[in-house]
């Protein structure tokens, strides 16, 4: 499912990913995973915020845990009672009306969803991709985005793993074989992003 909105235009190559971080947090494990899906939050909605003010679009990826009649709102309403797990994460990443969702089936963002249609029609070829779990769904993803040409920037700060290790070993892989940068986003330049992304969409198209 994609929601729609006018061709942002100037937002320019550039898209901000947010991989199932509406969580309800309500699986295996989860209590490992959430103290840093929660610092990694933060750091999001601060990413998103900084993102927005360069009207870069900013897409959320989501689990359809198998319900091919899933609604993203219906998630985010569920994920926001106060008997869920995942409740603070997402009062810190409550979606807004202009942005764009996408549900998917499997581990990446790619896989048997629009994602390719979206992004071509924003004109993207740069992503920040953002999320949970940095070695398994934003993994998977990068994998995807890179075998399609998109450069890459994934964060160190706003990606979790359950294990702390695991997710610095799946930043490493990605910085060293899919060429990611995985500076921390407070150390992001927006209007350099911009600018290269700008560059590279250029060099992509031509």
């Amino acid at each position: 499912m994609v929601q729609k909105r006018p061709h942002v235009g100037g937002s320019a190559s550039t898209a901000l990913l947010i991989i199932d971080m509406i969580n309800d947090m309500e699986f295996e494990d989860s209590d490992k995973l959430f103290p840093f899906a929660f610092e990694a939050a933060k750091n999001i909605a601060e990413l998103k915020k900084r993102a927005k003010q360069y009207d870069i679009p900013v897409i959320y990826v989501n689990d359809n845990y198998g319900r091919w009649q899933s609604d993203f709102k219906e998630l985010v309403a569920h994920c926001k009672q106060n008997n869920v797990k995942g409740k603070p994460i997402t009062e810190w990443l409550e979606p807004d009306s202009d942005d764009y969702f996408v549900l998917k089936p499997q581990f990446s963002a790619f896989f048997a969803t629009p994602l390719d249609l979206l992004l071509d029609y924003l004109e993207v070829k740069t992503l920040i991709i953002t999320g949970v779990a940095g070695n398994m769904c934003i993994q998977f993803t990068a994998n995807d985005a890179y075998m399609r040409h998109y450069q890459l920037y994934i964060p160190s700060d706003c990606t979790a793993s359950n294990e702390k290790v695991d997710n610095d070993q799946a930043l490493r892989l990605m910085n060293n074989v899919l060429k990611a940068d995985i500076s921390p986003s407070v150390d992001y330049d927006m209007s350099d992003i911009i600018e290269r992304a700008r560059a590279y969409y250029t060099k992509e198209k031509s």
